[in-house]
């Protein structure tokens, strides 16, 4: 079976290099062995998959077909042998990381650095940036994002929930007052940020059921960081993540309103490109953050 193995990689490595020179040089192999392991493929199979030239190297109709499935069967063949090294092997290697800012800075950071401390043959080249980055352009082989993902071009696996409430300040409630349903905030003045998927379409339950209710005010801005700034100067009432929000829930600068109407929010998922095979390193990455947002949840 190795030999037959032999032969049919062989055939890919010369078909793909062009000739049998070029994959010689490029798979460290004689030129002569790959010659002989052609030869015997198609000795085998008792048809001709090559024709050759001194200038020229292609497929025959039956060399053509048979390559998209050898090819096709050997990708499988290294994918499976690399899911196994993977499983028994030490994680190493650099992972490129992408998530957004205010999320790394505060909170993901601690999680990625004690992955890193436990699996030192592990780098990580760790972006924070407020943009959905082209994984594949970009070469990243995870990003962060608190979404609620809909692309179907990438594989998705949630990490943790993350709780958003309508916050603002003591002095904008005493003001404009405090609402008692979402559809009050119609005419009060909201910070909208633009990167939340909703914008300034923003949801609530009201007898049951999720409405939409349209929201203004005198900011827009495409950071939660931004949002919580101009909830603390009192410009509106603001949808924020808990996590960002709770150190002035306790200090007082903020209070929460409609806290028992807020439906289910984004969370926050790890997405990859569609592969069929995950770099251990990747899923290790992965399964961390997972059990570390288990055990240290963001509420």
């Amino acid at each position: 079976m190795s030999q037959d193995l032999s032969r049919i990689r062989a055939f890919v490595q010369v078909f793909d290099a062009g000739g049998f020179s070029a994959a010689a040089r490029q798979h460290g192999r004689s030129k002569a062995l790959l010659s002989k392991y052609v030869t015997d493929l198609e000795d085998y199979l008792g048809v001709r998959l090559m024709n050759r030239t001194t200038r020229k190297l292609g497929l025959t109709e039956a060399g053509e077909a048979y390559y998209r499935e050898a090819s096709q069967l050997l990708m499988q063949l290294d994918e499976l042998d690399a899911t196994i090294s993977d499983q028994t092997a030490e994680p190493r290697g650099l992972v490129r990381v992408s998530a957004p800012r205010n999320l790394g800075e505060t909170t993901l950071a601690p999680a990625v650095f004690s992955f890193m401390q436990s699996n030192p043959m592990i780098s990580v080249d760790l972006r924070l940036e407020d943009r959905f980055v082209d994984l594949v352009e970009e070469g990243i082989d995870v990003a962060l994002r608190i979404t609620t993902l809909a692309d179907s071009s990438l594989i998705a696996r949630k990490i943790s929930d993350i709780k958003h409430l309508v916050c603002a300040s003591p002095e904008l409630v005493a003001k404009h007052g405090m609402p008692t349903s979402g559809e009050e905030l119609r005419n009060m003045p909201c910070i909208v940020d633009t990167n939340m998927p909703s914008h300034n379409s923003w949801r609530f339950i009201e007898d049951g059921k999720v409405m939409s209710v349209h929201v203004s005010g005198p900011a827009r801005v495409n950071s939660p960081v931004a949002a919580m700034q101009a909830a603390l100067h009192g410009l509106g009432f603001a949808v924020l993540p808990v996590y960002l929000a709770e150190p002035h829930f306790a200090a007082g600068r903020l209070v929460s309103v409609l806290e028992d109407r807020m439906p289910e929010g984004p969370s926050l998922t790890a997405v990859y490109p569609h592969r069929r095979h995950l770099a251990g390193k990747v899923r290790a990455l992965i399964d961390h953050l997972v059990h570390w947002f288990e055990t240290q949840p963001l509420r």
